[in-house]
């Protein structure tokens, strides 16, 4: 499912218009994106949790060549699903 066709479920779903459907899905997106780089965490309880873990800088190999070379440390998003949802997707 693509952008589009998220927004069009949406609005199907909640009886929005698309344009409604679509501006709650950007809101959502951009105000994830603000409170994640802040470094707080988002809880959606029967949904999941977003949140930002740092992975260390490390020696890494080139594939190509066999040389080895240095990883840089970055903070990496990370989602874990939440019970109902899991539930959900295995039925």
């Amino acid at each position: 499912m693509n952008k589009t066709q998220l927004v069009d479920a949406i609005a199907a779903e909640a009886g929005l218009t698309k344009a409604q459907a679509k501006k709650a899905l950007e809101a959502f997106i951009e105000v994830t994106g603000k409170t994640l780089k802040a470094g707080d965490k988002i809880a959606l309880v029967g949904f999941g949790s977003f949140g930002v873990t740092e992975k260390p800088a490390r020696t890494g190999r080139n594939p190509r060549t066999g040389a080895t070379i240095k990883i840089a440390a970055k903070k990496v998003v990370k989602f874990k699903a939440g019970a109902e949802l899991s539930a959900a997707v295995e039925k």
